[in-house]
């Protein structure tokens, strides 16, 4: 089995271009179906043995959402290997999936945002820096990988437009208000230590993910914001207040940076301002 993960995972990074942390989340996957198989031969894997794997993840209590991310592991898995001729069959074609619960992202309200950012005051350096990240993020709606991954040249201030690099090493041009291009700038300006990289933690090097984490944590409690809001909360409202505003879904599709117009439909159920606006002006009798 060991074999057949490393040639996977060489097949991921190379033909795929899959990010680091995607082939981490498949390699430990499938090194968990490792484990269940014991010494058994992958060529002897059939349903019945992919059956009682489920059964064992529902006995660890596991959600639907993190099951069914295994299923998806195998089911890649086997693919390839069928594929390269190491399998005569995939036992994984009449597996179905658990179903799964859809949760509604949370999002703030644009006065909640507004909030948030202004309590970011940029009196120093790691002020300016806070409040440059809070307003990029919001102007963006890019992924928390996205923005720690940002360097300097990847900003065009003259364009008002950014480069992102975002899952899968797919690049795209995302725009960029005035407002959060000034705050860079200004950053930018007040920053004692020179590196490509846009955002430095205090020890002079690029920012992290938990590093951002920690900074939308913490001005979300000084801004009094409710409870059960995270960074990634942010490009939720983002895309959120782009709908509420009349822009097109294919658009914000394009913004998120999702291959798949289903990832960003969800929004559509967080829209019912701009649902009731539209039946109040034109329903005869509303």
């Amino acid at each position: 089995m060991e074999k057949y993960i490393e040639k996977f995972m060489r097949y991921l990074e190379i033909e795929k271009n899959y990010s680091k942390h995607t082939i981490l989340n498949y390699r430990l996957d499938l090194e968990d179906f490792s484990k269940f198989l014991a010494d058994s031969p992958i060529q002897n894997v059939d349903y019945l043995d992919l059956r009682k794997y489920l059964a064992v993840l529902k006995e660890k209590n596991l959600g639907a959402r993190t099951v069914n991310r295994r299923l998806s592991s195998l089911r890649s898995f086997f693919k390839f290997l069928l594929r390269d001729g190491y399998l005569k069959t995939n036992p994984t074609l009449s597996l179905s999936s658990p179903k799964q619960e859809k949760h509604l992202p949370s999002f703030l309200t644009e006065d909640e945002v507004t909030k948030l950012i202004e309590a970011a005051l940029p009196k120093d350096e790691r002020g300016m820096r806070d409040r440059a990240i809070l307003e990029t993020f919001y102007s963006t709606g890019m992924r928390i990988s996205e923005l720690v991954g940002l360097d300097v040249k990847d900003i065009d201030f003259i364009g008002g437009v950014v480069k992102v690099m975002g899952k899968g090493k797919k690049e795209r041009i995302a725009p960029i208000g005035d407002v959060a291009v000034s705050r860079i700038r200004a950053y930018l300006e007040a920053r004692k230590k020179q590196s490509e990289a846009l955002f430095l933690n205090k020890s002079g090097r690029r920012i992290t993910d938990r590093g951002v984490r920690n900074i939308v944590k913490k001005y979300l409690k000084m801004a009094s914001i409710k409870q059960g809001v995270s960074a990634h909360t942010l490009r939720h409202s983002f895309a959120t207040h782009l709908l509420n505003r009349g822009a097109d879904l294919r658009s914000v599709q394009e913004l998120l940076g999702h291959a798949n117009l289903s990832s960003t439909q969800i929004y559509t159920h967080l829209t019912t301002e701009r649902l009731k606006s539209v039946y109040d002006k034109a329903h005869p009798r509303a």
